[in-house]
């Protein structure tokens, strides 16, 4: 499904969905103003089209004691397909990295890693991270505080074409 294919009806679903994953098909319908059978065909399209790719609870990395979140960019020495793709991997697995992403710029990759405290982080960036082959360069930072933390994607910026 593209974006030109998302209705104003598909917006609707999806900002109400971002609120409340748990939300029953009848409130749901309800909220987005539509009867209970075409929100849930509606619903189940969007899952289908991978424009829903699950659900899931947001929890306080705080309160689960994973009080350290931070930022490490990290440029390998080869840029090479294979190269990153095995690096890309090897990310896959290490637990304390949430998210990975590639990137344009000074570095080739952007990290986010939790971890409990600061002595936790620091023997996973040296003992793990930092040996990990192909790595060239590192540069971390920590987050004082969560400003503005990912919470719901901007659904009122979508261009449709007409």
């Amino acid at each position: 499904m593209s974006a030109s294919e998302i209705t104003p009806a598909d917006i609707r679903i999806l900002k109400e969905l971002q609120r409340s994953g748990r939300i029953t098909n009848q409130d749901l319908a309800d909220k987005v103003g539509m009867a209970t059978s075409p929100c849930w065909r509606r619903v189940k399209h969007l899952e289908e089209s991978g424009v829903i790719t699950g659900y899931q609870a947001n929890i306080d990395r705080q309160k689960i004691k994973l009080g350290i979140l931070a930022f490490i960019r990290v440029k390998i020495d080869s840029h090479s397909e294979e190269e990153a793709q095995h690096f890309e991997k090897q990310m896959g697995a290490l637990k304390p990295v949430i998210a990975c992403y590639a990137v344009a710029g000074d570095a080739d990759f952007l990290l986010q890693v939790v971890s409990e405290d600061l002595d936790t982080f620091s023997t996973f960036a040296m003992s793990v991270l930092r040996r990990l082959p192909g790595i060239k360069e590192m540069q971390t930072t920590f987050v004082l505080r969560e400003v503005k933390p990912l919470d719901y994607l901007p659904l009122d910026q979508m261009r449709r074409s007409t």
